[in-house]
């Protein structure tokens, strides 16, 4: 896939306001340090599409950009360490909640993991919870140009053992660096597939 056309849509907090096109909606959410916006504008060609901040946290409301003018890429706020009240955090998890719970467009979220660090209870407690409600799913593993391949692997195997304890297999997953464009095309090559299997079925 080529994406030709990316546009900022609309920004909300009311799932009920978000663009009501029968399209295919893909969302991507991850920890607030996760380099969502920069993994979003390499997907896109675009060097500000989602606005990106030394300050982690910074996207805080549902984020639609209409790709092709044929697909939703939606940026959900991150989860955890980010630099805002409780009482903000509490906000943002009851729309998200809401967000994958009601939107009936959505096809597939994707958890955004820092491939560098080991397992961590609240991307594991996430998956848990999309599994929970039948959401699928895949891990874009970020941030692979910082590692060394064979580190690359043993990390994506403790994924798997982890996950494997009570998952029946391992979700599918992407390695990905925004600075190097490594796994674009196949990320690309995803959507791109299961869009067109939607059309025919």
């Amino acid at each position: 896939m080529q994406i030709k056309s990316a546009e900022f849509v609309m920004s909300n907090s009311d799932v009920s306001k978000c663009p009501k096109d029968r399209i295919p909606e893909y969302a991507f959410i991850g920890r607030s340090n996760v380099g969502k916006s920069s993994l979003i504008n390499m997907l896109t060609n675009r060097k500000s599409l989602a606005k990106t901040s030394g300050r982690p946290g910074k996207t805080q409301l549902i984020n639609h950009f209409l790709i092709n003018n044929s697909w939703f890429l939606v940026d959900l706020p991150g989860y955890g360490y980010a630099k805002v009240s409780k009482s903000a955090k509490k906000t943002f998890q009851k729309f998200i909640t809401q967000y994958f719970n009601k939107r009936e467009q959505l096809i597939s979220a994707f958890v955004l993991v820092d491939i560098r660090h080991k397992p961590q209870p609240i991307d594991l407690e996430f998956m848990v919870w999309l599994g929970e409600h039948n959401i699928p799913f895949s891990i874009i593993f970020t941030k692979a140009d910082k590692l060394k391949p064979m580190a690359i692997e043993n990390h994506v195997n403790d994924y798997r053992d982890v996950l494997l304890e009570t998952w029946e297999a391992m979700p599918n997953y992407f390695i990905t660096s925004s600075s190097k464009e490594i796994g674009k095309e196949e990320l690309l090559h995803y959507i791109e597939d299961t869009n067109n299997n939607l059309k025919i079925d």
